[in-house]
C-alpha cells in the first residue's frame, strides 16, 4: 500500500518550528537514481530539484553542500572559497552520523547538530526548490530564501 500523508521527520519540525512554507512531495525513491528519479516523479525540472551533500574539509570538521541536481560539486573550488586546501564527500556511515539522515533522504534541516551550509549562489535565483524532506522518497518544495533565513546557508560558486 503507498503512503498518501507525508512523514513528520526531523526536517519537516524544524520547517514548522521555523515557520517556513513548504509542500510535501512523496515520490517513490529508486536506490542510487538520485536527483533524476525524483524530478522525473514530480514532473519537476532536475535543476530545481537541490541535492544536499555532506562533505568534509581537511580539518576534520563536517559541511553541508547544495547543489543544483544536475550539476556537480567542483570540491576543488569549494575547497579555494572556504579556505581550505581539501574538501571530500564524507563516506555515508560518516554522513549519516553527522546528519542523524540516511543518504538518500538527507535534508539540511533538522539534523542532528547544526553543520555549516554552503548553498550554490544560483540556486537562490530559482523561483521554488524542492529539497529533501529527511526522508527517502520524500520532498519539499519552497522558496530558496528560506536556504538563507533558516539554514544561514552562505552562497558559493562551486558548480561545475
Amino acid at each position: 500500500m503507498a503512503r498518501t500523508q507525508a512523514p513528520v521527520t526531523s526536517a519537516v519540525r524544524a520547517l514548522r518550528e521555523a515557520g517556513v512554507a513548504f509542500e510535501p512531495h512523496l515520490y517513490a525513491y529508486e536506490d542510487k537514481g538520485g536527483t533524476r528519479v525524483s524530478a522525473r516523479e514530480l514532473g519537476v525540472d532536475e535543476h530545481q530539484v537541490i541535492k544536499t551533500l555532506v562533505m568534509q574539509a581537511d580539518d576534520g570538521e563536517p559541511l553541508i553542500i547544495l547543489m543544483h541536481g544536475d550539476l556537480q560539486v567542483s570540491t576543488k573550488e569549494l575547497a579555494r572559497q572556504l579556505g581550505h586546501r581539501r574538501v571530500a564527500p564524507c563516506d555515508p556511515a560518516t554522513a549519516e552520523k553527522h546528519t542523524g539522515y540516511q543518504v538518500g533522504g538527507t535534508s539540511p534541516f533538522g539534523t542532528r547538530r547544526p553543520l555549516p551550509v554552503y548553498v550554490q549562489r544560483t540556486v537562490l535565483e530559482l523561483p521554488r526548490i524542492y529539497i529533501n524532506g529527511g526522508k527517502r522518497g520524500f520532498l519539499v518544495s519552497m522558496h530558496p530564501s528560506e536556504l538563507s533565513r533558516v539554514l544561514g546557508a552562505e552562497p558559493v560558486d562551486a558548480a561545475q
